[in-house]
């Protein structure tokens, strides 16, 4: 079976209207089957992960996916976990609000952050309510696998482009629809080939990615 009749099998198996098949297609297309070269080391990895522990929520996987390939998307990803961490909940104004910030206040932002905000929800991530109002986080997705953790923490990391504190990488508001389980990170990370563990002061660990991307 190829990849294409693998991921249309995903699909029918996630239960997904038509039009919210056809988008969700397109994006898994460009961010599994044919990533950027300087992904599909990473890309396989994420493929293997799945295929060695298919108990693993593909949602997950490809959320990690889809921060790395899409800056815009890792962006919005951001500002709900950000904007929605300590309520649960934030209104879509102020995401919009804060895009354009970074991104300029045209019209073709405004869309693009909309139509991110319907895959976020598409995926799971969140509940639009109030007429798309607000944005009302879903209960996270929760990861017990050891390397399906690495690699989402190894998502992230490729995504901030900068080293973080351990401690953080469980709240990392990127990843905010994740849970990464409850084993010992600063022991995962430092197992993982792709990831480093550093001392910074007599009290904090941060990781950073091995190689420089």
């Amino acid at each position: 079976m190829d990849g294409i009749e693998s991921l249309n099998e995903l699909l029918d198996a996630a239960g997904l209207g038509a039009a919210a098949k056809t988008k969700t297609r397109t994006v898994l297309n460009r961010i599994w089957l044919q990533p950027r070269p300087e992904l599909e080391d990473f890309a396989n990895r994420g493929i293997e992960v799945y295929k060695l522990n298919p108990d693993v929520p593909i949602a997950a996987l490809s959320w990690g996916m889809a921060i790395v390939t899409y800056p815009f998307f890792g962006k919005v990803a951001e500002l709900v976990g950000r904007l929605s961490a300590l309520q649960g909940d934030c209104a879509s104004a102020e995401v919009h609000r804060r895009m354009s910030e970074f991104y300029g206040e045209r019209e073709g932002t405004y869309r693009m952050t909309n139509m991110v905000l319907q895959s976020q929800a598409s995926w799971g991530a969140i509940d639009r309510v109030e007429k798309g109002k607000r944005l009302v986080r879903r209960p996270p997705i929760r990861i017990t696998n050891s390397h399906a953790i690495a690699w989402l923490a190894e998502a992230a990391l490729r995504y901030t482009r900068k080293a973080i504190s351990v401690a953080g990488l469980p709240t990392m508001a990127v990843i905010y629809p994740v849970a990464l389980g409850d084993q010992p990170l600063a022991y995962l990370v430092s197992n993982s080939p792709n990831l480093e563990l550093r001392s910074e002061g007599s009290s904090n660990a941060v990781v950073a990615l091995r190689e420089t991307i």
